[in-house]
């Protein structure tokens, strides 16, 4: 009996493997046939899907996928897909950057100008690259461009091509892009005139204008594109070109309130400008018409050249350093910069900052950010600012080497302390975010 119950057992379990097994015919071709359902689908995706992707793409593969179906290369020359695009007109000389293939920009304008709204170029030093940038913008002729950015990488240098050349070819946009809302361009020979041009064709669109390191725009340019364009939001410029003038003009009753004024103080070397003072009138003009506006300024100066600055009540909200400033300017900062928002200064002698500091964090109450470098401050000074600001202080950056320990605080000691003011954990920076 027991023999039989073992023979019936293996047999039951025999057969079960058995029908566990498949039937390799059948799944191979119901495998295959399935792969191959699934490549139908990569060419019948729909439409906004195949875009979206496209979006993400480079633009020479976006190219190279067009020639993998029909409805690829359909979607390739979808409208939606040229509204955005960056000119890459770098030499392979002198950049580190892939430049736009000629053969491609000569199609996108071919078939794709018209649709062309948000565009901007980037060129290097080069005489070629310019060149082209000039070329491109003189054939967007049945284009109605939104936002034009052009951007110099091979800094501090204006794109190599003559003013005449350049204008020629720029003013063909502002002439023919009459809802122009942005206008990003930097480094280039863009002169008053052409301005001019840009706020005849534009005047009632134009909300955004930053115009960076071009010498050949004066004040008087931009001060007719405040006294026409009324709705002008944001405006970024050289501090040389800001006068008092020009803040009256934007404060007057018939302009939009300004929400963001960038200024950028430059100076390669020293004497090499000679920076004027902004009058107190101007700046409350500006405050009373705009009391929300966001003034921030990038200052590249040597010690020397901040003599005209921050005497008097300046309204600025975000202050950048990007090279040594002394602890007189510091201490005017914290007498006349009560609506400073942010601070960052990356450089400073070797005496501590510490009743510079602690004179910010007292009269600056709007204080939220700030970031240090290369620079010294006590530990119970650093401690007493915390202190001062408490949990508004939602930013704090700076390297540990800015801290000097003393007889109240140690390097151990303080990121408990700051920690317990700020009400969250913090400890100092490896290296400068900012």
């Amino acid at each position: 009996m027991k023999r039989n119950s073992v023979s019936v057992e293996n047999k039951i379990v025999q057969s079960a493997a058995a029908a566990k097994q498949p039937k390799l015919g059948f799944y191979s071709s119901l495998n295959q046939s399935h792969m191959h359902t699934v490549l139908l689908d990569w060419g019948r995706l729909p439409h906004h899907v195949v875009l979206r992707i496209f979006q993400y793409l480079p633009l020479l593969d976006r190219a190279r996928a067009s020639s993998v179906c029909r409805r690829w290369n359909e979607a390739f020359h979808m409208p939606d897909l040229w509204r955005k695009f960056e000119f890459e007109l770098n030499q392979s000389a002198t950049s580190y950057f892939k430049s736009t293939h000629p053969d491609l920009i000569q199609q996108i304008i071919k078939r794709h100008s018209a649709h062309l709204q948000y565009v901007s170029f980037k060129v290097d030093s080069s005489t070629e690259s310019a060149e082209a940038a000039c070329d491109i913008l003189s054939q967007l002729v049945n284009c109605s461009i939104r936002t034009l950015g052009l951007i110099s990488t091979a800094k501090p240098s204006v794109i190599n091509v003559s003013e005449s050349h350049f204008v020629s070819a720029l003013t063909v946009v502002f002439i023919n892009s009459k809802s122009l809302s942005s206008v990003k361009i930097e480094d280039t020979p863009v002169d008053d005139p052409s301005l001019r041009i840009l706020m005849t064709n534009n005047s009632d669109t134009l909300r955004f204008l930053k115009m960076s390191s071009c010498p050949h725009v004066s004040s008087d340019g931009i001060l007719c594109v405040a006294d026409h364009c009324q709705g002008l939001r944001e405006l970024a410029l050289n501090y040389y070109i800001l006068t008092d003038e020009l803040l009256l003009a934007l404060s007057s009753e018939t302009h939009v309130n300004l929400e963001h004024l960038r200024i950028d103080v430059v100076s390669e070397n020293p004497g090499q400008i000679a920076f004027h003072a902004i009058q107190k009138h101007s700046w409350d003009a500006l405050m009373k018409h705009s009391p929300r506006v966001n003034v921030v300024m990038y200052f590249f100066l040597h010690e020397e050249e901040f003599e005209m600055f921050f005497k008097e009540e300046t309204p600025v909200t975000h202050l950048y350093f990007g090279r040594s400033v002394s602890k007189a300017v510091l201490g005017r900062i914290g007498l006349n910069c009560p609506r400073l928002f942010e601070l960052v200064v990356c450089a400073n002698g070797l005496q501590p900052l510490d009743n510079e500091l602690i004179c910010i964090g007292e009269h600056c109450t709007n204080l939220t950010a700030l970031g240090l470098s290369e620079c010294e401050v006590t530990c119970s000074a650093f401690i007493k600012f915390v202190r001062l600001c408490g949990r508004r202080l939602t930013h704090l950056s700076l390297m540990e080497e800015v801290l000097i320990p003393d007889e109240d605080y140690s390097l151990d000691e303080i990121h408990t302390e700051v920690s317990k003011y700020l009400g969250r954990v913090w400890f100092p920076d490896v290296m400068p975010l900012w």
